[in-house]
């Protein structure tokens, strides 16, 4: 892009042809252009190249330095021609140096310019360059201000992709661990009762323990690997067995077909985190679950939602319902608590 612009260096070296100069100074003056074009051309790829602001920095202070010095050497060679080189500086002053160093240096090559030009004999024909040079840096600057802000954005998404990559994982995790660590808890509890009375079922308590954590294991790889999904009817299994292990009657929905199936992962997250909080906190003794098409009601006969402080768990399905563009609401169904999702 710096490149199409050196078109433009054909009129400072027509000027340096015609300047009426000895031969050998107009050559010199016109390999003097070609050599400020390369220049220019590698304080850009420099610039490109650069690992950090630093380094384009003084990288672009090198570059703007030997541009300078190569227009005086022109201008001390041919005259006035050397001013054609005014807007490369300040174009690529605006890329490579601090925005307030790019507008001083703009200032001082607008003064130089138009002394230049009022002090030639060719004034009259080169009046518009301090113009020209003030063009080219609003130009480059609105171009950098925009590059800038686009960075800018690009970095805030990156780091909003990470955040949100986060609270997925945290929320994932917590709800496997959550409810899985519950139904072992109930279930070790249950084995410890049974282990002098019913030493074969509280085998097979022990036995399920060890399933479950088997289980979570493979959940929480699942969810550090971000695939981590649950399924319906799977968790209207999960959850008439752990409302079993903690003594509570499940009244579950048999038709699962009801559900429209793009809303079924949502409401299976759901369903395990209210089962999991009603195993918790409720101290019920029945838990009914009824579906619908976008909808999911978990109601018990526990001691109800005054009091309780909403938790990680139910502020992760919130976060899940949000998203989902539907709504949750924690009820007082007196006695015991409702918990219903409309999505």
């Amino acid at each position: 892009m710096g490149g199409v612009w050196l078109v433009f260096l054909a009129f400072p070296v027509a000027g340096v042809v015609d300047s009426g100069e000895s031969r050998p100074r107009v050559v010199a003056g016109v390999a003097l252009f070609v050599l400020f074009a390369v220049v220019y051309i590698r304080g850009f790829r420099t610039m490109a190249r650069a690992a950090s602001d630093a380094e384009v920095v003084r990288s672009g202070v090198a570059h703007l330095g030997a541009l300078v010095l190569i227009c005086v050497a022109i201008h001390v060679l041919v005259g006035p021609a050397s001013v054609g080189g005014g807007p490369y500086l300040v174009a690529l002053a605006m890329f490579v140096l601090p925005m307030w160093a790019a507008v001083c240096l703009t200032a001082a090559v607008v003064l130089t310019t138009v002394v230049v030009t009022a002090l030639s004999d060719a004034f009259t024909d080169t009046w518009y360059l301090p113009g020209i040079v003030l063009l080219v840096a609003v130009v480059t600057g609105v171009v950098r201000v925009i590059e800038r802000r686009s960075i800018l954005h690009d970095e805030l998404a990156a780091e909003l992709t990470v955040s949100a990559e986060r609270d997925r994982l945290a929320r994932d995790v917590h709800d496997v661990i959550g409810h899985t660590l519950t139904a072992m808890s109930l279930k070790a509890d249950v084995a410890e009762r049974l282990v002098a009375t019913d030493p074969e079922r509280a085998r097979r308590e022990i036995a399920e323990v060890g399933v479950l954590s088997r289980q979570a294991l493979a959940e929480v790889r699942a969810a550090v690997g971000g695939i981590r999904s649950a399924r319906l009817d799977d968790e209207i299994a999960s959850a008439e067995r752990v409302l079993a292990s903690a003594g509570i009657v499940a009244d579950m929905p048999t038709d699962l077909s009801v559900v429209d199936p793009r809303h079924r992962v949502v409401l299976a997250w759901v369903l395990r985190e209210a089962v999991t909080n009603v195993v918790r906190h409720s101290e019920a003794s029945v838990c009914r679950v009824a579906l619908g098409p976008s909808s999911l009601t978990v109601e018990d006969d526990g001691r109800g939602p005054s009091g309780l402080r909403e938790g990680n768990g139910l502020r992760g399905v919130r976060e899940r319902v949000d998203a989902a563009g539907g709504a949750l609401r924690v009820l007082d169904a007196s006695p015991g608590t409702r918990l219903v999702v409309t999505l």
